[in-house]
């Protein structure tokens, strides 16, 4: 145990001194790095950070039922599931594109428009300038870097309002198309109705009444006293006769048919309001404001962390060679 103690202390003396004698070299490499890293750093274009703060909201649609879910209120902030919902739509490229589009982001970012792989470009300097994350509190942050503070809010601010426009454009790839099946079946209902009324009416231009009218003809022809009332009410019974089986089934098809319609007036009306409505679906904490102090370069740490990294090569260059004119020799 010992000799491995007095092992170690030897090496570690060995390298102390080692690194004494090369004190020079190190530190040179080392200055030179901090200068170089420093007037890179100050070299580099200072980009300004704004960001803009949104909630999930918890619903996106107005429910006609009776039964109203209390955690799906509109005015209910979102939890978890809403949150990451929200980031993959603001990552999408729906929004990206509209993005690029609406502030010419090609030429902002000075890329070739012309270049070979300007799309990867593009997209690599989007993410680089452009974020999303969830806050401890659930809320979803967006910044936003650029050179120019104020191109910076615009972007963040924009992303903002597109956050409704493109989840509404996702909806309504839905839930039209759905909306048109409830309509034209609405509209075949009302033809299925409208239909039997018209039969019942013009059964009713022929003397056709209703069941509980018809039961008072027989009596009225056995009361009456007229020739002539009498052959009118004869007639009036032969077509009563005739038709009233026909009538009393339009008749209940009619009841039946209206009251489908009456129910399925709840579903049509949902599927309109999805299909039409441009809902909100976030609350808007915080908008992006032109930052007054730049965000990036952070020079002093560019300058420290590469000085420390020149110094570990330095002396890992100066250990491979010692090691090398060791082996050699």
């Amino acid at each position: 145990m010992k000799k491995k103690e007095d092992s170690f202390s030897n090496g570690t003396q060995s390298l102390i001194r080692f690194l004494w004698n090369k004190r020079k070299f190190i530190l040179m490499f080392t200055t030179s790095a901090g200068l170089i890293s420093g007037i890179v750093a100050f070299l580099m274009k200072p980009l300004f950070l704004s960001t803009a703060i949104v909630f999930p909201a918890a619903t996106s649609s107005v429910s006609f039922s009776e039964q109203r879910n209390a955690k799906a209120a509109s005015m209910d902030f979102g939890e978890e599931e809403q949150a990451e919902q929200l980031i993959q739509i603001l990552q999408s490229a729906r929004i990206r594109d509209k993005i690029i589009n609406k502030f010419n982001l090609l030429s902002h970012y000075r890329i070739d428009a012309d270049g070979k792989n300007k799309n990867f470009k593009l997209h690599e300097a989007y993410n680089s300038h452009i974020s999303f994350s969830r806050t401890n509190y659930g809320s979803i942050k967006i910044d936003v870097l650029d050179e120019d503070p104020d191109f910076a809010a615009k972007i963040a601010n924009k992303i903002v309002d597109l956050i409704d426009t493109v989840k509404n454009e996702m909806i309504m790839e839905r839930t039209l198309p759905a909306f048109k099946v409830n309509q034209r079946k609405l509209i075949q209902m009302k033809h299925d109705r409208d239909s039997i009324l018209k039969k019942l009416d013009s059964l009713s231009s022929l003397g056709v009444i209703a069941l509980d009218v018809r039961s008072n003809l027989f009596q009225a022809y056995v009361d009456s006293k007229n020739p002539e009332d009498r052959a009118e009410l004869k007639k009036k019974i032969d077509v009563n006769s005739k038709y009233g089986a026909l009538y009393d089934g339009l008749e209940y098809m009619r009841n039946a048919k209206i009251i489908n319609l009456e129910d399925f007036m709840a579903s049509y009306e949902q599927a309109e309001s999805d299909a039409n409505i441009k809902y909100n679906h976030k609350f808007i904490v915080e908008r992006a404001v032109a930052a007054d102090k730049k965000d990036q370069p952070k020079r002093l740490v560019i300058i420290i962390v590469s000085s420390f990294l020149a110094f570990i090569f330095s002396v890992f260059l100066l250990l491979f060679r010692e090691k090398y004119i060791e082996l050699k020799n």
